[in-house]
């Protein structure tokens, strides 16, 4: 896996009970571009209605592509970022 890239996908953490709900909001980023991630670390926030919700890293690796900036919205299953994994 170790140069492969892989994708922050916002489906991963939606959570089971806003199913009913379509889009999101990055609240923040706690990596930016060019930072190293741990597998499982928080990488980012995003807020479902009035919920807030941990993204974890699904790789460890560089951050390479933040695709929705801070206070960007995005639909459920939309790509947040990207990852090369290490």
């Amino acid at each position: 896996m170790s140069g492969e890239t892989v994708d922050v996908d916002s489906a991963d953490v939606w959570p089971a009970d806003a199913e009913d709900v379509e889009e999101a909001v990055v609240s923040n980023w706690f990596i930016r571009e060019g930072g190293r991630v741990e597998e499982g670390n928080t990488i980012a926030e995003i807020q479902i209605e009035k919920v807030s919700v941990d993204v974890l890293a699904p790789a460890t690796g560089e951050v390479v592509d933040v695709l929705v900036p801070e206070g960007g919205e995005f639909a459920r299953g939309d790509i947040l970022g990207r990852i090369r994994a290490k």
